[in-house]
């Protein structure tokens, strides 16, 4: 699969808060970052938005972002930058996304070659989190060759990788790889195990397309173990969670489980309608091995029917498309439903070439329920060639591999793990509900700590101007005595001055004689 670094995340992140959008609107965005990416001047923002781009256009789009992204990190780790690491890690996961794309058109070679390059870098650099995504891409290589021990191998690899950076991402893709591969080699119990650890996992870190992805995985289990009703509601839970994040690959693909139930249960109109729906999905997305499913699936239907030649037409597409891509277990799903055509047709002879390629096929890839489904083609030929021996051979390989895909300790271990995954839900659940709880009651005592804090810090400043005015209050007190005491002595030094004046005056008095004396006195001189 392409590969999100993590700065990939951080800078698609901001971008998504800037733009106000998430899930089904970020592909409405995309012009805009392409905008972004047209008006950035620096190499290192041009590889960050690259990289989104890469990994969030359409699939007629990435490769050519793909391309601008490795040879903008190659023209700059050429020029000797400072930022050689950077580049290098841009470069390995470009390289990366190339062998990705190789796999998915079957240019196997190609593909391992992009990816030992890849991995070769960023081992060079120490990126664990671009080298656990390069061991899954080749455990991904391998499966779809049917290799499933090397896929398995390569998977754990990543696995442990990603448990040791703390890359809880990584760690949900790579067990669900590992539970995907368990169920094609019949483990069923240990598929399931895997899944539910993916679920959890991907619940944890909230990741709504891991948990669409496990949610339909795990409904695949269940409709293989016969509870049609809870397989029906894992699919309507992933396409719930594909259709609000608008993964038309993912809604695509839960359409097509669904049919494959109504489809299973005589509802032929209700599963045609949501295999057309899904049809029409990946023919707008150019998915060819969705194409190849569902195409598949409506030839099913319709020899169900009766309508022969239009099923055998709908095998023949199917098959067509998926020998382009190289995938062999829709080849082996394709070449048993035609030889199950010829033989309701009559044509014994050629059903059995149809079926032995199909076992071939299936025993190549070494998928259980592929062998299954060969065996019981071939056990209906051989007993209408009247060769017994072959068709109980052929019956007793069908009970195996049938035994080893749903049997009474798988459906046990299915039950237990939905014990398990409820139990272990509503624990968490039952624990953010006391969290929250939690959280408001330390709020609230928080919040009378603060009160009461407040009341002490207010009652001591209180008390300090108390005291301060108390302070004033006495000290005015005091000055008011010092004054009364000193207008006392001015009083009295101010009598003794008055005292003193009065006594003078009185001496003065005594000793100089009045006018009239003095009239009288000069009166009695003149007449003498």
């Amino acid at each position: 699969m392409r590969k999100l670094l993590k700065y990939r995340f951080l800078f698609f992140i901001l971008f998504v808060t800037l733009s106000g959008v998430e899930g089904r609107i970020i592909a409405q965005n995309l012009d805009s970052l392409k905008l972004v990416l047209k008006n950035a001047h620096h190499d290192t923002t041009r590889c960050n938005i690259l990289s989104v781009l890469a990994e969030t256009a359409g699939d007629e789009e990435w490769p050519a972002f793909n391309e601008e992204l490795k040879n903008l990190a190659e023209k700059n780790l050429a020029s000797n930058t400072a930022y050689k690491k950077f580049y290098l890690k841009h470069l390995a996961s470009a390289l990366n996304n190339i062998g990705f794309l190789a796999s998915s058109q079957s240019e196997i070679q190609k593909a391992l070659e992009f990816f030992d390059k890849s991995l070769k870098i960023s081992s060079e650099i120490g990126d664990k989190e671009g080298i656990g995504t390069t061991l899954n891409n080749f455990g991904v290589l391998f499966g779809s060759q049917g290799n499933i021990p090397m896929a398995l191998e390569y998977y754990h690899k990543s696995l442990k990788i990603h448990e040791e950076i703390g890359d809880k991402s990584g760690i949900a893709n790579a067990l669900n790889n590992i539970g995907i591969n368990y169920k094609k080699q019949g483990d069923i119990s240990k598929a399931l195990d895997y899944y539910h650890r993916s679920l959890k996992i991907s619940e944890e870190i909230d990741s709504k397309p891991r948990i669409a992805t496990a949610l339909n995985n795990i409904g695949v289990i269940y409709e293989k173990q016969g509870d049609v009703t809870k397989a029906l509601d894992y699919y309507n839970k992933s396409l719930k969670f594909c259709d609000e994040m608008g993964n038309k690959k993912g809604i695509a693909k839960a359409l097509n489980n669904i049919a494959h139930i109504y489809s299973n249960q005589d509802s032929t109109e209700k599963a045609l309608e949501y295999n057309q729906k899904s049809l029409n999905i990946y023919e707008e997305i150019g998915d060819k091995a969705g194409i190849a499913n569902s195409l598949n699936n409506i030839g099913s239907i319709y020899q169900n029917k009766g309508y022969m030649p239009k099923a055998f037409g709908y095998f023949q597409k199917s098959l067509k498309i998926q020998e382009e891509i190289g995938d062999k277990q829709g080849i082996a799903y394709s070449l048993n439903n035609i030889a199950n055509s010829l033989i309701k047709n009559g044509k014994i002879a050629e059903a059995l070439v149809f079926a032995d390629k199909g076992m071939q096929t299936s025993k190549e890839i070494g998928y259980a329920e592929n062998i299954m489904m060969a065996a019981g083609t071939l056990k209906s030929i051989f007993k209408k060639q009247n060769k017994y021996k072959e068709a109980f051979e052929m019956y007793e390989l069908e009970i195996k591999m049938r035994d080893s895909i749903n049997n009474q300790e798988t459906q046990k271990a299915a039950i237990k793990k939905q014990m398990q995954y409820t139990y272990e839900k509503k624990e968490l659940e039952t624990k953010a509900e006391q969290d929250k709880k939690d959280a408001i009651a330390k709020a609230e005592l928080k919040q009378k700590e603060n009160e009461r804090n407040y009341f002490i810090a207010g009652f001591g400043l209180v008390l300090v101007l108390a005291l301060f005015i108390l302070r004033g209050y006495k000290q005015k007190q005091k000055a008011n005595a010092i004054i009364l005491q000193q207008k006392h002595l001015v009083d009295e030094k101010q009598k003794e001055i008055l005292d003193s004046i009065h006594y003078a005056k009185r001496i003065q008095t005594a000793l100089l004689p009045n006018e009239k004396y003095i009239d009288r006195s000069l009166k009695q001189l003149n007449k003498s």
